[in-house]
């Protein structure tokens, strides 16, 4: 049986599109003016945030266990994805400069950087038989503690709301178990 929308829920589905359609605007007005490719800071983030780490993975990947790993990368991409999507909405962080404005986050770090170093470390911990949990554990601090601090210095990444970089380490750690437990119940699936 379909539901017809009623006139207040449609109207507030209306007031809701047009806003997002006032916020996507002033959002695409924002990267024009401030994150155009005419900035340092479009380059910094589109060639070393971007593309330095899918050169790096291409030369750098296993080969004999490129699913795996692309699996498990896959995982932390979307996860890290949703959790930054999340947090950018609610305001809890934002990216004063962006590669793409029409989507919420930081494509370079969502889709490039931040899955390519967790499956690097996946790779050297199953190469060279290393306790995954220590060594991403460890990534996960250095994003937290070194790499985060080291954007919000130059303002590339913004806390907000109280959000601190301690809360940043419990989402990476969150991200790196639950995209493992996925892996390990595909590769259990296959057998």
């Amino acid at each position: 049986m379909e539901k017809v929308l009623d006139k207040e829920q449609l109207e507030s589905y209306e007031k809701i599109k047009s806003m997002q359609e006032q916020l996507s605007q002033l959002q695409v007005e924002y990267w024009h003016s401030y994150s155009n490719l005419e900035t340092v800071q479009f380059w910094v983030i589109f060639l070393l945030f971007f593309v330095a780490p899918l050169v790096a993975l291409y030369f750098l990947i296993d080969r004999k266990k490129i699913f795996l790993i692309g699996f498990y990368g896959f995982n932390i991409h979307v996860w890290f994805s949703y959790i930054d999507i999340w947090g950018y909405k609610n305001g809890l962080w934002g990216y004063p400069f962006e590669l793409i404005p029409f989507l919420p986050g930081n494509l370079s770090l969502d889709a490039a950087l931040i899955p390519v170093l967790f499956m690097l470390v996946y790779q050297w911990t199953l190469n060279n038989n290393k306790n995954f949990y220590l060594y991403t554990f460890g990534l996960s601090v250095f994003l937290s503690f070194v790499f985060k601090p080291l954007l919000t210095l130059h303002h590339y990444f913004e806390l907000h709301k109280g959000v601190n970089f301690f809360h940043l380490l419990l989402a990476y750690c969150v991200i790196f178990l639950i995209s493992k437990m996925i892996t390990n119940i595909f590769i259990k699936m296959k057998k």
